[in-house]
């Protein structure tokens, strides 16, 4: 699958290379590699060749040449996050794009978010690989001090070194062809400019802002900071999740990262519409609300509740993702939050989550879980199932998860929990009184 190399023209007069793979009536997905990864560096390294072909399986994939490197114009003085911003623009407009699925690793991943958070209306979905609040949470000082030390004084050797790092699985042939690739790709003044780019963004005020459904990835085999760095991305975004992939580089284990993508762009495909037919099923319900809302902005006043509830009400949408989860968008009972799942083992795992967040942020939480059939519409699911949730949860102690014994009876045998007995209850508009149980982590 040969790429088609094409250009267009940036706000500022930059001229943006971008080369396209696949069949051009696919749906969209755009690429913001990392400066370190032109057309020529990509489509040289077969397991990076591997990994456009399989995202390009049904799926128009465009991929973009950073200002200053490979095709693109090379001789650029702006690099700046607005800059890069707007060469992405320039490329969807230009393609005509209305919607699309947008990607990006490393410092490209901080320019989708950036892009995202700007043109909410234009993503489909956005897929970041590692990816950090700021630059600095990523490299040490000292390294880059280093490094940039290295480009000024052997930009042979700086060049080594960078491609030892993208391209750590490698054979030494192939790295040194990397190597190689880099000297023609980008010059050393440039090298040096977008390593204080990539150390030196900040993309902590963009994330709540982005509105997309969110996959965050990063592979297995980094220290705990760095992993630590690219879930705070995650839990910062409204509709996240966060996945460790296996792999022992940014880029090493392709095939893996290429079968997350996928599967996640494909969710969106199947996801249902405003306009849907109504559909019934099963569904495990999460329900949560903030335990006494009123006496709480009357003591921590009005403004200040607003925001922790803001801030908390992100962190458990982040938390409901990441648990293979979907927060209900539509009207809920009361102010509550509202999630649906697959299986009570999931449902209990975010339950315990997310009360752990409610008492971090000092807003203890009411959480009720049952399990039964809803009528799901468009971007809502309602019913009798969905009232009862809510009953239960309203029924429970600050800080406490009650479940109904028909959760109970799917999840006793597959979760590290205890079910303490609460006896029966009435709950308001139920018919019948319900049986619920508490829920308390085993100790170890």
């Amino acid at each position: 699958m040969e790429p088609q190399i094409r250009f267009c023209t940036s706000a500022d007069g930059t001229r943006i290379s971008y080369a396209v793979y696949g069949d051009e009536r696919a749906t969209p997905l755009v690429q913001v590699n990392s400066w370190l990864s032109a057309h020529e560096l990509i489509w040289g390294e077969r397991n990076f060749q591997s990994y456009i072909e399989s995202l390009a399986q049904g799926r128009r994939v465009i991929s973009i040449d950073r200002r200053g490197v490979g095709a693109s114009a090379r001789d650029v003085d702006d690099l700046s996050m607005d800059a890069h911003v707007c060469d992405l623009a320039a490329v969807v407009d230009h393609l005509s794009l209305e919607q699309f699925d947008l990607a990006g690793w490393l410092d490209g991943a901080a320019v989708g978010v950036a892009y995202a958070a700007q043109y909410p209306e234009r993503l489909a979905r956005l897929v970041l690989r590692s990816v950090y609040p700021r630059g600095e949470d990523g490299w040490s000082p000292k390294f880059v001090h280093s490094l940039l030390e290295l480009i000024d004084t052997n930009w042979s050797l700086a060049r080594r070194m960078m491609t030892d790092i993208v391209y750590a699985k490698a054979p030494d042939e192939r790295r040194r062809a990397q190597a190689t690739a880099l000297r023609n790709a980008v010059s050393p003044a440039i090298a040096a400019k977008y390593v204080d780019f990539m150390t030196g963004f900040d993309i902590r005020p963009f994330l709540p802002r982005v509105q997309a459904p969110t996959l965050v990835s990063h592979p297995h085999g980094f220290g705990a900071a760095v992993i630590a760095a690219c879930r705070e991305v995650a839990t910062q975004i409204p509709d996240a999740r966060f996945v460790v992939s296996e792999g022992g580089g940014p880029l090493a284990d392709h095939g893996e990262t290429a079968r997350l993508v996928r599967q996640f762009l494909d969710e969106g495909r199947e996801a249902p519409t405003r306009d849907a037919v109504p559909s019934q099923g099963t569904a495990v319900i999460l329900f949560i609300d903030i335990a006494d809302s009123t006496a709480l902005t009357s003591r921590l006043g009005d403004a200040p509740y607003r925001e922790k509830e803001r801030e908390l009400d992100t962190a458990l949408r982040a938390a409901i993702t990441g648990a293979a989860g979907t927060p209900i968008e539509g009207k809920v009972l009361g102010d509550g939050v509202m999630a649906v799942f697959t299986s009570a083992r999931q449902a209990l795992d975010c339950a315990l989550r997310c009360r752990t967040l409610g008492s971090e942020a000092g807003l203890p939480l009411h959480l009720g879980i049952h399990a039964g059939d809803v009528v799901r519409e468009g971007d809502n699911v309602h019913g009798g199932a969905v009232q009862l949730a809510a009953r239960i949860a309203g029924a429970s102690e600050p800080g406490e998860i009650l479940v109904s014994d028909t959760l109970r009876g799917l999840a006793r045998t597959s979760t590290d929990v205890v079910f303490e007995d609460r006896g029966e209850h009435e709950l308001k508009g139920i018919p019948e009184p319900q049986r619920l149980f508490a829920v308390r982590e085993q100790e170890a």
